[in-house]
């Protein structure tokens, strides 16, 4: 059976902590900025972990190589 390939489109938006938790970036930040407010925006910078059954999922196609 061969070896399951790194899911590369994932690997771009996520990063692995060194406690194994993974780190994205969160959404709503890239245009249309003027109409929202600096505490949104200030928050959508704050970087936002992966939790739950979607932790697992990612994990799997992340560390498959």
């Amino acid at each position: 059976m061969p070896k399951l390939k790194t899911k590369k489109s994932l690997k771009k938006r996520v990063r692995l902590t060194k406690k194994g938790h993974l780190k994205r970036s969160k959404a709503f930040r890239s245009h249309l900025l003027s109409h929202k407010n600096g505490k949104r925006r200030r928050q959508l910078r704050q970087a936002a972990l992966v939790e739950g059954a979607q932790e697992r999922t990612y994990k799997r196609l992340l560390l498959s190589d």
